[in-house]
């Protein structure tokens, strides 16, 4: 059987500070073309230090007819570009990419979409590029409509709909159409909880219909549950290729760094963001600064500074720990300290988390700010925590045994002769 997906030698350049002056508007050309003119009159040498980029490097890999491939990797890995390529959106500049049967990709909210067209003038429009014929569109379309929850405005143009709305819709038609290969980018972070569950129930659906599916996420568990195989991406290179699980934590383990006290995060592309963002966060010593982590039975705890765009009433913060493979250890919900924010305005949140056990070991931090089961803004698996084996005076020492669990619960035990039970 031959592979559904096959990259070899696969490469993407591109040059920093370079638009691409062919796809704007006929101004925008003008404009682009004379600053590049420019640039060239006041450098001495034509202009011709331009700095390059390889996206991606010498990627090579297959994917079987029915496979789930989760590809993980930091922001600026390469993951979106490949997926960009492998979706004739992006020309390589080197190696060749083969796709046996029809593709349908979901790279980001609304992609393929014409604003000025209604929902359903674009699940038309959107089948139609796919290669579906108006007959295999309109038996789906029921389904479709459904699943995305846009009824009410089905005839009202897409550009009138607000991004949660443009992303059911987008992920509806992808993953109904009758498309054998798949792709996904990192989109479902985006909207409610419940679309979320529901984006993820839809996912395994397909995979068990044996269609091949590349996924691209920065949420290792659905990683661990979706995909059967992982491919760790890092400047542009594969690192890692084998099952989803051991490739979650090979990537968590070997890129995450956890000497860090503070994170700062960038507000670039962070479009989703548009009511209230996360600036940073901050894990306070309650004793020293140390950055070796914490040491067992040491309090935790954490500062979050949020900057508000909007008005928002009762807004929570949540702050979850993950094991490297991923999987949910804790998760601390500020139930009892709502925040009431207005435009401009910066506000800290802090909270100190008793001593509870936690084992010696690698933590994953994940932050959220959210109100109303809507995610205002999150930060998923930025950063970690190690957990010392000893505390501060040398004693209390607790094994590092997975197989025990993450936490260890204090607990008194006797012991006494017993004749309970004894024969007479």
């Amino acid at each position: 059987m031959h592979p559904a997906i096959r990259v070899d030698n696969l490469s993407k350049q591109y040059r920093l500070g370079l638009r691409d002056v062919m796809n704007g508007s006929f101004r925008e050309m003008l404009a682009s073309l004379a600053s590049m003119s420019a640039r060239r009159l006041r450098k001495p040498n034509g202009g011709r230090d331009e700095e390059w980029l390889w996206a991606l490097r010498d990627v090579s890999f297959d994917v079987e007819p029915g496979e789930v491939l989760g590809v993980i990797g930091r922001n600026g890995a390469g993951k979106s570009t490949l997926l960009k390529i492998l979706s004739r959106i992006t020309a390589p500049t080197g190696g060749r990419v083969e796709l046996r049967g029809r593709v349908g990709s979901l790279l980001e909210v609304g992609t393929g979409f014409h604003p000025d067209l209604t929902g359903r003038e674009n699940i038309y429009l959107n089948g139609a590029i796919l290669g579906m014929r108006r007959t295999d569109i309109r038996r789906h379309f029921d389904a479709i409509v459904e699943f995305a929850e846009v009824a009410r405005f089905l005839d009202t143009p897409v550009k009138r709909y607000s991004s949660g709305m443009y992303l059911r819709l987008a992920f509806s038609v992808a993953a109904h159409l009758d498309t054998e290969i798949l792709l996904v980018d990192e989109v479902l972070a985006v909207g409610d909880v419940a679309f979320q569950k529901r984006c993820l129930g839809k996912m395994q659906d397909v995979s068990r219909g044996g269609r091949t599916v590349i996924f691209i996420s920065h949420n290792m568990s659905a990683i661990s549950t979706l995909c059967t195989r992982g491919l760790v991406i890092d400047a542009g290179r594969p690192v890692f290729d084998g099952g989803a699980r051991a490739a979650v934590r090979h990537y968590l383990e070997h890129t995450l760094a956890d000497a860090a006290l503070a994170w700062n995060v960038s507000q670039t592309a962070r479009a989703h963001a548009d009511v209230g963002s996360l600036v940073r966060v901050e894990r306070v010593s309650t004793t020293t600064a140390r950055r070796d982590g914490l040491r067992f039975g040491e309090p935790l705890k954490v500062r979050v500074d949020v900057l508000s765009h909007a008005v928002v009433e009762g807004a929570e913060c949540a702050i979850g720990l993950d094991d490297t493979y991923g999987s949910r250890v804790v998760t601390f919900m500020s139930d009892d300290a709502r925040l009431t924010t207005h435009p401009g305005g910066r506000y800290a949140i802090e909270v100190t988390v008793p001593p509870f056990g936690l084992r010696p070991g690698k933590y994953l931090l994940s932050v959220s700010l959210y109100s109303g089961g809507h995610y205002y803004d999150y930060l998923v698996h930025f950063g970690a925590v190690s957990v010392a084996p000893l505390q501060e005076d040398g004693e209390g020492h607790v094994e590092d045994e997975a197989d025990r669990g993450p936490i260890a619960v204090p607990s008194v035990w006797s012991v006494s002769e017993s004749t309970a039970g004894a024969p007479t």
